[in-house]
């Protein structure tokens, strides 16, 4: 084998973990629990879908916990949100429907093209931390710090449910 090839079959062989992070871990692990701690591509993963409207929270820091409930009728209970800039919230989110549904924290243009992802890619299960995919019945939390004042919104991309309405509005004061 000559020196190139045998340099570049080496630098190939050393990007395969960084192309399998950037791949993502969609479903790779129960919904609504946390990644484990410690260095991954999985966090690397999680980094690259940061939103405007905050970052993962520490759970040590939350100041209270807001109940959310998602239902059939494609809307969440409540439908609005306010909290502090700088405030970590807990989540608790519950589906009460008999279909699954989820709760994205975003923009309202972070979630439109995630929306439009959700469509190419219909199956498409959630683990970074502003989203919960949870099937009827089932229950789990999102931690996160909102640390810029603004009118953010949360909704469901399940194909058809943010188009019938199932939004829900955050204001940051």
């Amino acid at each position: 084998m000559n020196f190139t090839l045998k340099t570049m079959t080496i630098l190939a062989l050393a990007t395969l973990p960084m192309l399998a992070g950037a791949a993502g871990d969609h479903g790779a692990k129960p919904q609504g629990q946390a990644a484990a701690a410690g260095h991954d591509m999985a966090g690397m993963h999680r980094a690259m879908h940061a939103s405007m409207a905050g970052k993962a929270g520490d759970p040590a820091k939350v100041s209270r916990t807001i109940p959310v409930e998602m239902n059939d009728s494609m809307r969440f209970t409540p439908e609005s949100v306010t909290v502090k800039a700088g405030e970590t919230v807990r989540f608790f989110v519950v589906n009460k429907g008999k279909l699954p549904h989820e709760m994205v924290i975003g923009t309202g243009a972070e979630l439109d093209e995630h929306a439009e992802m959700m469509r190419k890619m219909p199956g498409m299960k959630h683990t970074e931390p502003n989203q919960i995919n949870l099937a009827p019945g089932q229950r789990g939390g999102i931690v996160w710090t909102f640390d810029t004042a603004g009118t953010f919104a949360f909704a469901c991309l399940v194909p058809g449910h943010k188009e019938a309405g199932m939004v829900g509005k955050l204001v940051v004061n």
